[in-house]
């Protein structure tokens, strides 16, 4: 007669388990993607005000020449980063 009860306790509790960490795991993942999307938005930005401002100093050109190196030394910064920590 207890052993019932005991399992559907255990049941139960393994099922609210289960739950509050499919519940964590999504909002870690919408947390994630919406930091993801804000960075991508705000470099957007930044990058979109940089070139305005090189533009009025330099050839338009050379403004993207210029963003392109710091985009590309940036990410061979990151990729050298993300080998080194393997």
């Amino acid at each position: 007669m207890i052993g019932p009860l005991v399992r559907l306790a255990a049941a139960s509790a393994a099922g609210r388990a289960i739950k509050s960490a499919a519940a964590e795991v999504s909002h870690r993942a919408l947390l994630t993607m919406g930091a993801g999307f804000a960075g991508a938005v705000g470099i957007f930005c930044f990058s979109t005000a940089a070139l305005t401002l090189m533009q009025q100093h330099m050839d338009p050109a050379a403004a993207w020449a210029a963003i392109g190196c710091f985009y590309g030394l940036l990410g061979c910064g990151f990729y050298f980063a993300a080998a080194r920590r393997r």
